[in-house]
């Protein structure tokens, strides 16, 4: 068993790779986003495994590698080049994700009489539309997220109730 595990791990790594590989590709170029987003996550995860056995399989080849320059510059550079996507950006919590995110919580970040119009409605008949939805809309003026919020429920749950009928 341990042997067809270790014959196996470097193939997989090479296929699940590849995978990994176009499927980041189409990712990045936003082609395929419905086939390729779960695809990417799943089988990236899966491809852990294949590289635990190949290191274990190889593991004195990479003491060899840890005792050299080239390896520490190597992981160096990637930690480097991989830190300023955790981070941050331009002020905000973190990256906005696809665009329609990013619309999104600007429009639950706004206030029930701004996005009234978006609906179809006023601001009265907006608030209306919540309440007979179990939320509790103390002001027109106070954002959907803080509408949630004051009601115990989630903004998952107000974004629910904006659109349906």
């Amino acid at each position: 068993m341990t042997s067809a595990l270790s014959r196996y791990a470097t193939p997989f790594i090479t296929g699940l790779f590849l995978v990994s590989l176009v499927s980041g590709v189409a990712l990045f170029f936003h082609v395929g986003m419905g086939t390729f987003h779960e695809m990417h996550e799943i089988l990236s995860m899966v491809l852990i495994v294949p590289f635990v056995l190949h290191v274990w399989k190889n593991w004195r080849s990479v003491v060899n590698y840890l005792k050299r320059a080239p390896m520490w510059i190597g992981l160096a550079v990637s930690l480097l080049v991989a830190v300023p996507f955790a981070l941050p950006s331009s002020g905000s919590e973190g990256r906005s994700g696809p665009p329609q995110f990013a619309i999104a919580m600007t429009v639950l970040q706004s206030s029930v009489q701004d996005v009234a119009p978006i609906f179809g409605t006023d601001g009265a008949g907006l608030t209306a539309k919540l309440t007979a939805a179990g939320f509790t809309v103390t002001d027109p003026s106070e954002s959907l997220i803080a509408v949630a919020e004051g009601s115990g429920q989630s903004v998952e749950a107000v974004a629910a109730a904006l659109v349906a009928r």
